[in-house]
């Protein structure tokens, strides 16, 4: 449910979160101010994530079938290579190809490969 409702980022964010979360209550930190800080930031994460998930079991698997929320981020307007209804302009991929390769070029004129 959370692929469909939450931000890529967020998403990232929480990832990398979780093993410290997890580390923190292994090693008996629960009432830790660190542990209590990192639940607010998944608290609050988690407030678009709600829905239904469909599954199916089978042979002791469990297989999802279809999910749906009314927070999913997923537009189907937007998710189409044919009219987007100005959603996406093109041309602003040169832009930001250019500006994710920065360091790259940088380290390229200065002799790093």
């Amino acid at each position: 449910m959370e692929s469909l409702t939450l931000d890529r980022e967020v998403a990232h964010l929480k990832d990398d979160l979780m093993p410290r979360y997890a580390s923190l209550v292994y090693n008996g930190y629960w009432w830790s101010p660190e542990r209590k800080m990192l639940q607010t930031l998944i608290d609050a994460s988690q407030a678009q994530v709600n829905g239904t998930v469909r599954v199916k079991l089978y042979k002791g698997n469990v297989i999802v079938a279809g999910r749906k929320s009314d927070d999913s981020l997923f537009d189907m307007n937007i998710a189409t290579f044919e009219d987007d209804a100005g959603a996406y302009d093109q041309k602003d991929a040169g832009g930001f190809i250019k500006l994710n390769a920065l360091r790259m070029r940088i380290a390229a004129l200065k002799g790093r490969r």
